[in-house]
């Protein structure tokens, strides 16, 4: 798929490697979106990638002084999720986050790769074309501010030129007066791409609207404003009429085409449903969260055997650049040490499987779909089918093999016998990996937080009843105390 691939851990490496590749360069973070396209032959002459996901200091959210929000270009979606400053004053951006796909995905997936591939279904652009958003993009030549707006050309089409790397998003915290919400339209409750997707955003004086933000997605080629909608309220109570009568309004805004999701009519009558159940929402302070998870689901852990190798295995160094196909995969699985001298041009689904020889993690769908490829990568749970090989260089993985000892079965594997939570059990390995993390992240987790967890985990004879009860069975053997 690719016949360079450069681990770089500086900012000025990879500019270096972006200016000298030209058009034939991407920058690698995340990957959910860039992986498949080159897997699928949708990015042609695309050959050399730049993974920047180890440059330190690019996965800060931060508040300056001047009420300005900055994340970096690695922050990713689970961290907005799990973020306090965003959840406080940048609601409508972390309610977009835990919607995008499900838990795998999200600790891949980063806000600025969310912007950057531009579709009008990405979720983060729309509340963050409501928050006034700009990113900051940079080359070996110099560094510009370019606000969001301005930032899209066309479906899939940015101003970006092919040097440069979106380093920055800022934008302004929402300030006491304001209230937001985003709202997401799918055909499905997760891993679902929008039919439609509204932003609002209303600040308020004395209970009147002083200003209304309403953008729209996927129903136009581009993040477009519902600009009669807006104009309608100011100076308006958010009363019942008001709220119908401005969502009819921003219908007005959207020129949605037909698709395989949705026909036309149908998703200019959701443009209405979606901005007033937004309305609505903000109506009252007790349901301008609703909907957000209390606890929000990560499948990451912080430490543990999963982040660290194991005592006096020294990993090496993950500074190099592996530009050729021969420089050789130096990786921890398992906690044991592995030299892959192939493999440079696989994904880490492949490479597990057919060049280590553990298959136990199933290839279901290679689109990070099904979930039945989940591995831990670095602590956290993620499709290995969207990972690039060589992003294992210098990493923790641990795969289904590795979650108990040899001569015994992890709590969460023997409840799924119990329980007769294996049917055809191709799905199996996937579902297990994202319970046991989701253990290691809450002794006791609620029925809902177990639905979050394995949201990203696909089972087609749909023994779902049977997975769920093995999950609490296991939590219960792993810490019967009792209690949340």
């Amino acid at each position: 798929m690719w016949n360079e691939y450069h681990n770089v851990t500086s900012l000025e490496d990879a500019l270096e490697v972006l200016a000298k590749g030209g058009p034939r360069a991407r920058i690698v973070a995340g990957g959910t979106d860039l992986i498949l396209e080159l897997e699928r032959g949708v990015r042609k002459g695309v050959d050399v990638l730049v993974d920047i996901s180890r440059i330190p200091g690019m996965d800060q959210i931060m508040l300056d002084e001047d009420g300005i929000i900055h994340l970096g270009a690695l922050v990713t979606h689970s961290q907005c999720v799990a973020s306090k400053l965003i959840v406080e004053q940048a609601f409508p951006l972390a309610r977009a986050c835990v919607e995008v796909g499900a838990p795998q995905i999200r600790n891949r997936g980063t806000v600025a790769g969310n912007l950057i591939t531009a579709s009008p279904a990405n979720d983060t652009i729309s509340p963050l074309m409501a928050l006034d958003a700009s990113v900051v993009l940079r080359s070996v030549k110099g560094e510009r501010t370019v606000p969001l707006h301005a930032f899209y050309t066309g479906v899939r089409r940015t101003i970006m030129r092919p040097e440069e790397m979106l380093v920055e998003i800022q934008f302004p915290a929402m300030q006491p007066t304001q209230c937001g919400t985003f709202y997401k339209l799918g055909l499905r409750r997760a891993q679902a791409i929008s039919v439609v997707n509204a932003t609002v955003l209303l600040t308020l004086e004395d209970q009147r609207i002083e200003k209304a933000v309403i953008t729209l997605g996927s129903v136009t080629p581009t993040i477009v404003h519902a600009t009669e909608a807006e104009n309608f309220l100011v100076g308006r109570r958010l009363d019942e009429k008001t709220m119908l009568d401005a969502a009819a309004l921003a219908k007005l805004a959207a020129n949605p085409i037909a698709d395989v999701r949705s026909g036309r009519d149908y998703r200019l009558e959701m443009v209405r449903v979606c901005v007033l159940r937004s309305l609505r929402a903000l109506s009252s302070e007790k349901t301008r969260r609703s909907g957000f998870p209390e606890r929000p689901v990560l499948l990451h852990a912080a430490s543990g055997r999963w982040v660290n190798a194991d005592a006096g295995a020294a990993l090496p160094e993950a500074t190099c650049h592996l530009p050729s196909p021969e420089t050789p995969i130096v990786t921890h699985i398992n906690g044991r040490a592995y030299t892959f001298t192939g493999g440079q041009h696989k994904t880490l689904l492949r490479l597990l499987r057919e060049d280590a020889g553990l298959i136990g993690s199933k290839e279901g769908c290679a689109e990070g779909e099904c979930g039945a490829c989940t591995v831990y990568l670095d602590g956290k749970a993620v499709m290995a089918c969207l990972v690039p090989a060589p992003r294992a260089h210098g990493a923790q993985v641990w795969t289904i093999e590795g979650i108990a000892p040899a001569d015994a079965l992890h709590p969460v594997q023997q409840a799924f016998i119990d329980q007769g939570a294996v049917q055809c059990g191709y799905c199996t390995p996937g579902f297990v990996m994202s319970a046991v993390m989701l253990l290691e992240e809450s002794a006791h987790p609620t029925r809902e937080e177990i639905q979050q967890a394995i949201s990203g985990n696909l089972c087609r004879c749909t023994g779902y009843y049977s997975i769920l009860s093995a999950i609490e069975q296991a939590a219960e053997t792993l810490s019967p105390s009792g209690g949340v």
